[in-house]
């Protein structure tokens, strides 16, 4: 049994110790040489990347990113396999992205509000409008040796660090 002193030591660091998190998933889906993008329509992240979404309360990970594939895409995806984690501070908090890549699926593939859908090679990416850090992502995603992707703010200036 705890004494008092020692409980509230422990509801401090607790606190001390929890974040407010955003949580959120995206997925390379790949096959013969081509990456299915998005091409975005929301003002905060703009261009060519990969679809996902956020994960909704008390869904899994994993469950998050078949359905977010499946709204934004038509594709019901296969055996997504977790392959890193992007995070980056927020107001009061981190918002975390759960990385999958995946090269199986069913299904037809059809645009959704938040975007078009379109197959590009990956000889052709150098090629068309993608996202601001999308090699990095890419990197991260597709690299054994890197698990994490991470944004810091050094010298006024935000700065892409993986790990």
């Amino acid at each position: 049994m705890l004494s008092c002193e020692a409980r509230k030591t422990l509801e401090v660091y607790v606190i001390a110790n929890t974040e407010n998190v955003e949580l959120t998933v995206l997925c390379l889906l790949h096959q013969d040489g081509q990456y299915l993008l998005q091409d975005r329509v929301k003002k905060d992240w703009q261009g060519l990347t990969l679809p996902g979404g956020h994960v909704e309360p008390g869904e899994s990970i994993v469950d998050a990113i078949v359905r977010e594939m499946k709204e934004e895409t038509g594709l019901t995806i296969i055996n997504p396999k977790l392959c890193g984690v992007k995070h980056f501070p927020m107001d009061e908090g981190r918002y975390i992205v759960f990385l999958f890549e995946a090269s199986k699926y069913e299904g037809d593939l059809c645009s959704s509000d938040e975007g078009r859908m379109c197959w590009v090679k990956k000889e052709e990416l150098d090629k068309v409008n993608l996202v601001k850090d999308f090699h990095d992502l890419i990197d991260v995603m597709l690299d054994d040796n890197l698990s994490e992707f991470q944004y810091v703010f050094e010298t006024d200036k935000w700065n892409v660090v993986k790990k």
